[in-house]
C-alpha cells in the first residue's frame, strides 16, 4: 500500500527552545518541526548535546535571517572540572591525563583578564568544521588529528561565578565561533592543572535571552492538547532577531517597487548599513541595505502569503 505523504505547513517564525541535555541542534529542530508540522525549519548554529539553552529555530520565511542570528554574540555559563583533560574537552570524552588542582578562586580570578578581549583559539578536533568535506570530529573518531588554523574570537564578558573543590562557575559573554571547550581548556592549562567542560548552558543568542524559551516538555503538552496549531502560540516573528536593527516605513508605492527587487529612497533613512524594511501597514517585507547614492536596496524580502 502506497505511503501517503505528509503534507506540511507554511508556517513562518521562530521558536525560541531551551535545547535539552543530549540532543543534538539538528535533533531538537527535527523534533519541534515535526511538532509544527512545518515545511521549511532551520537552526541558527549549533549546540554541543552536552549543551542546554538558547537555540532559535527557525521556520518559513524566518529562514532567510538565520545567518544573522548565526554571526551575533551569545552568552553561556559553564562549569569548569578542574585537574583533568578529555580527548572531547567536555564531560563525554575520554580522560586523557589527570592532575592535583593547587589552584583555588583567587588564582582564577587573577588569571581570567588574560583570556579577556580578543583572543585566539585553535578549533578542537572533536567540532562541526570540516577538512576535505569531511567533519572535524570523524577524522578524530579515526584517531586522525589534523592542523587547523587558530581563529580570533573575542571574549567580552567572563566572571567567575561559582569555586568549590575541583570545579569552577564562570559566566561567559563572546563572539561568533567561540568555542567554550577551548576556552576552558586554554584557561586549565594556564593553571596547570587542566580543565573541561563538565557542564555548558547558553543565556543569551543574539537579542534573545534564556528568559524567553520555551521547552520541548511545553511544546510536546501543547501538541497533545491542541495539534499542529497549537504551537503557533509560541512563533516570535520572522524578525525578533533583528530588533537592534533601523526600522523604516516605505510608502505603498515604494514598496510596490522595493518588493519587485529596485531600490528606493525612504524618509529617515541611515547613511549606511543594513535595516528592517516595513510597508504601508506595517508588515514586515524584508531586509535591506543604505547605498552609496542613499536608496534602500533589497537584500533578503519575505514572500507574499
Amino acid at each position: 500500500m502506497a505511503q501517503v505523504k505528509r503534507i506540511r505547513r507554511n508556517v513562518s517564525g521562530i521558536i525560541l527552545l531551551d535545547k535539552p541535555l543530549g540532543f543534538t541542534s539538528n535533533a531538537a529542530l527535527q523534533k519541534v518541526r515535526w511538532l509544527l508540522n512545518a515545511e521549511k525549519a532551520g537552526h541558527t548554529g549549533s549546540l554541543d548535546p552536552l549543551a542546554t539553552g538558547v537555540l532559535p529555530l527557525c521556520f518559513g520565511e524566518a529562514t532567510k535571517f538565520s545567518q544573522y542570528l548565526l554571526d551575533s554574540d551569545k552568552g553561556y555559563e559553564t562549569v569548569m572540572q578542574l585537574g583533568q583533560t578529555t580527548n572531547t574537552a567536555d564531560a563525554e570524552g575520554e580522560v586523557l591525563q589527570t592532575r592535583e588542582v593547587t589552584v583555588g578562586r583567587a588564582d582564577i580570578e587573577a588569571l581570567l583578564p588574560r583570556f579577556r578581549g580578543p583572543i585566539s583559539q585553535i578549533p578542537p578536533m572533536y567540532s562541526a568544521l570540516k577538512r576535505d568535506g569531511q567533519p572535524l570530529y570523524k577524522l578524530a573518531r579515526a584517531g586522525e588529528v589534523v592542523e587547523r588554523e587558530a581563529r580570533s574570537v573575542t571574549i567580552n564578558r567572563l566572571e567567575l561565578l561559582e569555586c568549590e573543590g575541583t570545579r569552577a562557575r564562570l559566566s561567559v559573554g563572546c563572539s561568533k565561533g567561540t568555542y567554550i571547550r577551548t576556552l576552558v581548556e586554554d584557561i586549565g592549562e594556564a593553571l596547570g592543572c587542566g580543565a573541561y567542560v563538565a557542564e555548558l548552558r547558553r543565556t543569551h543568542a543574539g537579542p534573545f535571552e534564556l528568559a524567553q524559551t520555551v521547552t520541548l516538555e511545553e511544546l510536546e503538552q501543547a501538541h497533545a492538547e491542541g495539534g499542529n496549531e497549537a504551537l503557533d502560540r509560541f512563533l516570535m516573528p520572522s524578525d525578533s532577531g533583528l530588533q537592534d536593527w533601523p526600522l523604516l516605513s516605505l510608502s505603498e508605492h515604494s514598496a510596490f517597487y522595493w518588493l519587485h527587487g529596485q531600490a528606493v529612497r525612504a524618509p529617515d533613512a541611515p547613511q549606511f548599513g543594513m535595516v528592517r524594511v516595513q510597508d504601508h501597514n506595517g508588515r514586515f517585507i524584508g531586509i535591506g541595505e543604505v547605498s552609496e547614492d542613499g536608496r534602500i536596496a533589497p537584500r533578503r524580502l519575505i514572500r507574499s502569503e
